[in-house]
């Protein structure tokens, strides 16, 4: 119960602080230039359209070069996972540690 009171004190006095700001002065940043300008002309929606459809990433060419892109890095992966050393490096190797 005091918890509840407690923050609705403290969202009220939230508010109220928040209430009080200034609002900023957006009239004073536009200059007389702006404000004296023609609206920007409407364009028609086709050719818009058309640029953003013609951009649009083809789903069946972009999965074959990443199945492509997948096998490569596994074949890549599986020769890293090989051995570094030959049979004949280890023997030696194996024969010096004795």
């Amino acid at each position: 119960m005091i918890r509840r009171i407690s923050l609705y004190i403290f969202a009220s006095t939230f508010l109220l602080m928040a209430a009080c700001t200034q609002f900023p002065a957006l009239d004073s940043r536009a200059t007389p230039e702006l404000l004296a300008a023609d609206y920007p002309a409407l364009v028609p929606i086709d050719p818009l359209l058309a640029t953003a459809t013609a951009g649009q990433i083809d789903t069946v060419k972009t999965e074959t070069a990443l199945t492509g892109r997948v096998a490569g890095l596994q074949a890549r992966a599986a020769r890293l996972r090989g051995s570094v050393l030959s049979r004949a490096e280890k023997q030696r190797l194996a024969q010096g540690l004795r």
